[in-house]
């Protein structure tokens, strides 16, 4: 390898994931009030922590980002060694994670002149962050450099889409994404909120009635978003992903590869899903689902 990578967990790849990929992984901090909290995909698996979100309806947990230390530990020992590390970070608007290791890294080359570290906000979230490592990973092993692989990466979080939804609405009212009186009146309702993430942000696609609904309808909007775009997906690198629900997944994740066949694409590979992790889901409860995709790089 010419090059390391590090990526915080708010990438979702999840622990095992990232050790065959040969990527190291900082962690968010992630607990219930008055609790210790845990270090995410170390500390506790993503299951038992929604399980316990499950388990407590009505609690909500929350996040604390890592710190300058904790990336001072994953970057040190790669430095002192001379390798040149890459470090992508959760979208910066939404969390001082890549602040953190801005600041680790700076303090690093003071401590070792000619430390070689390139601190990357990928301005994603979830499954799209986790592609975007996946694919520097892909870049890594086929030769490129760290500037090269910095380079090809840059186009692509704007090609990134995510369209999903989330059942309790309690959670989106409780980390500000919706105000109260609009999560009681979508309660009574039975009213699920249709969410997309593009150009660097939430957006709303609407809502739907029900659960089974809004499973349809993101993936009417997914393929609607493929037919406009023209998308060739052998370019791109596609992802479904959940909270706690297994089983619910894997039919959801069925139809959109049975939807895209129908479409007259090829049938993708049938990827590993991602577990979308909690520090995405303390702001969504443990049932979101959706799916994603990010154009590949330029080889």
């Amino acid at each position: 390898m010419k090059f390391h990578i590090i990526s915080d967990s708010s990438c979702d790849l999840g622990r095992e994931r990232l050790d065959r990929l040969g990527i190291g992984m900082v962690s968010y901090y992630v607990g219930f009030e008055d609790e210790p909290y845990y270090r995410e995909e170390r500390d506790i698996p993503t299951h038992q922590f929604y399980q316990m979100m499950a388990d407590r309806p009505g609690v909500f947990p929350k996040t604390s980002m890592p710190t300058v230390e904790d990336y001072l530990d994953a970057f040190r020992p790669l430095a002192a060694q001379g390798k040149p590390i890459l470090c992508i970070c959760l979208n910066a608007a939404f969390s001082g994670s890549c602040q953190s290791a801005l600041n680790a890294a700076a303090e690093l080359r003071e401590e070792l002149p000619g430390a070689q570290i390139q601190v990357v906000d990928s301005t994603l979230a979830t499954v799209l962050q986790g592609m975007f490592v996946e694919e520097a990973a892909a870049l890594r092993d086929a030769g490129c450099t760290l500037e090269e692989t910095v380079d090809a990466l840059k186009p692509l979080p704007a090609t990134g889409r995510i369209f999903f939804t989330t059942s309790d609405l309690d959670y989106l009212r409780h980390g500000g994404r919706i105000g109260r009186a609009a999560a009681a009146t979508g309660a009574l309702l039975k009213v699920k909120p249709l969410i997309g993430y593009k150009d660097a942000g939430l957006v709303s696609d609407g809502i739907a009635q029900g659960r089974k609904k809004s499973l349809v309808r993101v993936r009417e909007l997914f393929f609607r978003h493929l037919k406009q775009q023209e998308i060739d997906l052998d370019r791109y690198r596609l992802a479904t992903g959940f909270g706690l629900d297994r089983e619910e997944h894997a039919a959801f994740a069925q139809t959109i590869y049975d939807g895209l066949l129908e479409l007259g694409y090829n049938r993708p590979e049938v990827l590993q899903p991602y577990q979308i992790g909690v520090t995405i889901g303390v702001h969504t409860g443990p049932t979101p689902i959706g799916v994603g995709l990010i154009r590949r790089a330029d080889k």
